[in-house]
């Protein structure tokens, strides 16, 4: 018996924004995750409304991340926001160390 994978995509892009039912949707998790999620500052939104929110791949990539980090350490989105954080700042100060010639 040979097995079927379906693939969904979804093109994320400045004229394509995901809606708070998208990322929702991508992430397996209700509308009210989402807010959560922009409640600890894992996603960032620019309007007050839910119904305006738009998300980008970047939010997108954070909102899986907090997914996995739920799943699978059991971290509360508190834990997984500074998680995030700090992998996000490690990176960009290893970057500093590569372009000043160190490595990394």
């Amino acid at each position: 018996m040979s097995k079927v994978f379906v693939a969904h995509a979804t093109v994320v892009c400045q004229e394509q924004p995901l809606t708070a039912e998208d990322l929702a949707r991508a992430c397996d998790a209700q509308v009210e995750w989402v807010a959560r999620l922009v409640e600890v500052g894992i996603v960032r939104v620019s309007h007050d409304r839910p119904a305006e929110w738009r998300f980008q791949s970047v939010d997108l990539r954070r909102a899986l991340d907090a997914r996995r980090l739920e799943r699978d350490l059991g971290a509360g989105l508190d834990a997984a926001a500074l998680i995030l954080d700090l992998s996000q700042e490690v990176r960009r100060l290893k970057a500093q160390l590569r372009a000043l010639g160190h490595p990394g």
